[in-house]
């Protein structure tokens, strides 16, 4: 059985990119006609799917945009429809879970047996043993929260010794239990020189970094700061600047363009 990083890396060479199209359905800003559906937010995402699955590498489904509308069972027949049709590219469950025993126990089984998502992100604050349940799901990824893209984290994650702050303790600390080519780390676009000090204490473990597109992360500075030797090692993931490019009918050819010129502005610096 192929760890996740395998396969992970499989899914960079299948479409030649480092895109993740992040799914974030927002009530408001779905396209009307969808409402005439009886599962209108599994509909998005499935347009949205079959519009960009040919310029990524995975797909993020937004827990919380499902779970607050109870669309849960839209998720899972989203990820279902991804693994059915998509098999090569990878969907990562984006939940930021973080508890510790039968609750932390309950998080992964949801992640990785309701939804069979390839890999969930998670909140390493509760320690090792929070992380524990999924590590047990040995060919599944583990994406660990570390140095995130909103401005309000700095108080935390660049907090402590300067020479070791927060996010980089994290980093190494992650980075030491990975002994199964689970982990990722989540690093943000906004905090590029950061990018760079997480990637030269990781080594090739790849990075999920959001913060490109809407929140005005530089594709070029993640680039240049964050791909390994053989340039991969990033899954760059952008959820509003494409999936609502467009908020009538052609929402998915919108999209579609959205994505090849994101792939290929990411392809052009690496």
């Amino acid at each position: 059985m192929p760890t996740f990083h395998q396969k992970l890396a499989s899914s960079w060479r299948k479409n030649d990119s480092l895109l993740c199209v992040g799914i974030d359905p927002d009530h408001k800003r779905l396209p009307k006609h969808l409402f005439e559906c009886d599962k209108p937010y599994f509909e998005f995402g499935k347009a949205i799917v079959d519009a960009t699955a040919a310029y990524v590498c995975a797909f993020k489904p937004q827990a919380a945009h499902f779970a607050a509308a109870a669309r849960e069972d839209e998720l899972a027949l989203l990820i279902a429809y991804v693994k059915e049709h998509y098999p090569d590219l990878q969907v990562i469950l984006d939940a930021k879970r973080g508890d510790v025993g039968s609750t932390a126990k309950l998080y992964a089984k949801e992640a990785f047996e309701r939804y069979n998502a390839d890999a969930v992100t998670v909140s390493p604050y509760l320690g090792k043993d929070s992380l524990e349940p999924y590590f047990e799901y040995s060919e599944r990824g583990i994406i660990v929260l570390c140095r995130t893209s909103n401005p309000g984290s700095d108080w935390l994650q660049n907090s402590g010794d300067q020479t070791t702050p927060i996010y980089l303790k994290i980093a190494k600390q992650v980075n030491e239990w990975d002994s199964h080519g689970q982990c990722m780390l989540v690093t943000g676009a906004t905090y590029p020189e950061e990018l760079a000090r997480v990637r030269e204490v990781v080594g090739a473990m790849p990075l999920l970094v959001p913060g490109v597109g809407a929140q005005g992360g530089s594709v070029q500075e993640v680039l240049h700061h964050g791909q390994d030797a053989q340039g991969e090692g990033l899954v760059i993931s952008s959820s509003r600047a494409i999936l609502f490019a467009d908020s009538g009918v052609g929402f998915g050819e919108a999209a579609a363009a959205a994505a090849r010129s994101t792939m290929e502005e990411i392809n052009k610096y690496r």
